[in-house]
Formats: structure tokens, sequence, C-alpha cells
């Protein structure tokens, strides 16, 4: 056997593990990329229904005729607002995800205020109404639903970021970048100050 062959196979070993190694990496990325974007999906399903729930809501409180109906404009408005924030989890940045959060807490701060007129004040026939008292359960299950996706969501975020940005991974992985947590709202950690 001529003495140049081994060290030329050892080099196309070398050369081809290391060619593994790296598909390897870049395959690990992008599955761990696009476990992030299934987990914003499930995210955006679940706002979906909570804006779908929200609609139902202000119709069946359309309803009681009295109703004091600047809350429900409140509510319309805030719900379009809400949902005219896109955020592609592919591209996006820490900005996109605040304004995301904050149109959302704003629908809610509507919504809350929407309720809390009908509980607070004389409205009958909305507390005795059967669909209204069906949406407020749904409504109250879809945010634990919206809480546990974006708590999902994170813990997906967190495994990508510790796969891309870990080295020796960040060598290979150059394009792909760190992707934001989704946070809470600004405030968020202060007790609700509760009037009557």
């Amino acid at each position: 056997m001529k003495k140049w062959i081994i060290p030329v196979v050892i080099i196309a070993a070398i050369v081809i593990i290391g060619f593994f190694w790296a598909m390897g990496i870049k395959n690990g990325a992008l599955g761990k990329s696009q476990a992030v974007g299934s987990a914003w999906g499930n995210v955006e399903t679940a706002y979906q229904r909570r804006n779908d729930l929200i609609g139902n809501l202000v119709e069946t409180v359309k309803g009681a005729a009295n109703f004091e109906k600047s809350t429900l404009v409140e509510v319309i408005e805030a719900r379009s607002k809400a949902t005219s924030v896109q955020v592609n989890a592919a591209d996006a940045t820490p900005e996109q995800l605040e304004a995301f959060s904050r149109a959302q807490a704003n629908l809610m701060g509507s919504v809350n205020k929407l309720i809390g007129n009908v509980t607070v004040e004389k409205y009958p026939e909305l507390k005795a109404n059967q669909n209204f008292l069906k949406l407020q359960d749904e409504l109250a299950s879809t945010e634990n639903t919206i809480q546990t996706v974006r708590t999902r969501y994170n813990e997906s975020v967190q495994d990508y970021n510790n796969y891309v940005l870990r080295f020796p991974n960040s060598m290979f992985l150059g394009e792909y970048k760190e992707k934001p947590y989704f946070k809470s709202v600004e405030g968020a950690d202060k007790p609700v100050e509760v009037k009557f």
C-alpha cells in the first residue's frame, strides 16, 4: 500500500466528519427556529380566539338597549388596534413584542371595563343572559390559555437562543439571530388598584 493514501484517507475522513457535524448544527438550529415559529403561532391562535370572543361579547352587550355605548366603542377600537399589530416570529424584535403586548393589554383593559360595568351597574338582563355568562367563562379560560402559550413560547425561545448562541454552534450559525422573549407590559409588576 502506498504511504500517501493513509494521510489522504485521514484528511477525507476528518472533512466528512466535519461536514456532517456542521450539517447537524445547522439542522438543529433550523428545527429550534421552527419550534419558536410554531410556539408563536400558538400565541397568535390564542389571541385570535380571545378577539373572536370579544366580538361576540360586544354583540351580546349591544343587545342591551340602554347600555353605555362609549364603553362598547372603546372596546371595539381597542380590539381593532390589537388586531392591527402583527409580529413575525422569524424576525421579531423586542420592540414589536412590546407593541403587541401593549395593544393586547389596552384591549383587555377595555374589556374589563365593559364587564365591570355590567357586573357593578344595574343590567339585570345582561347579568342573567346565558350567552353573556358563557362568553365571560370562555374569556377567562382563554386568558389562561394565553398565559400557557406565552410561557411555552418563551421556553422555545430560551431553547433556541441557548442553541444558537452557545460556542461552537455560534461559529456556524451567524445568520441565526437571538430571538426576543415575550415580556409583560410596563406596570404589570405593580398590584392592581381596585376602586369601588
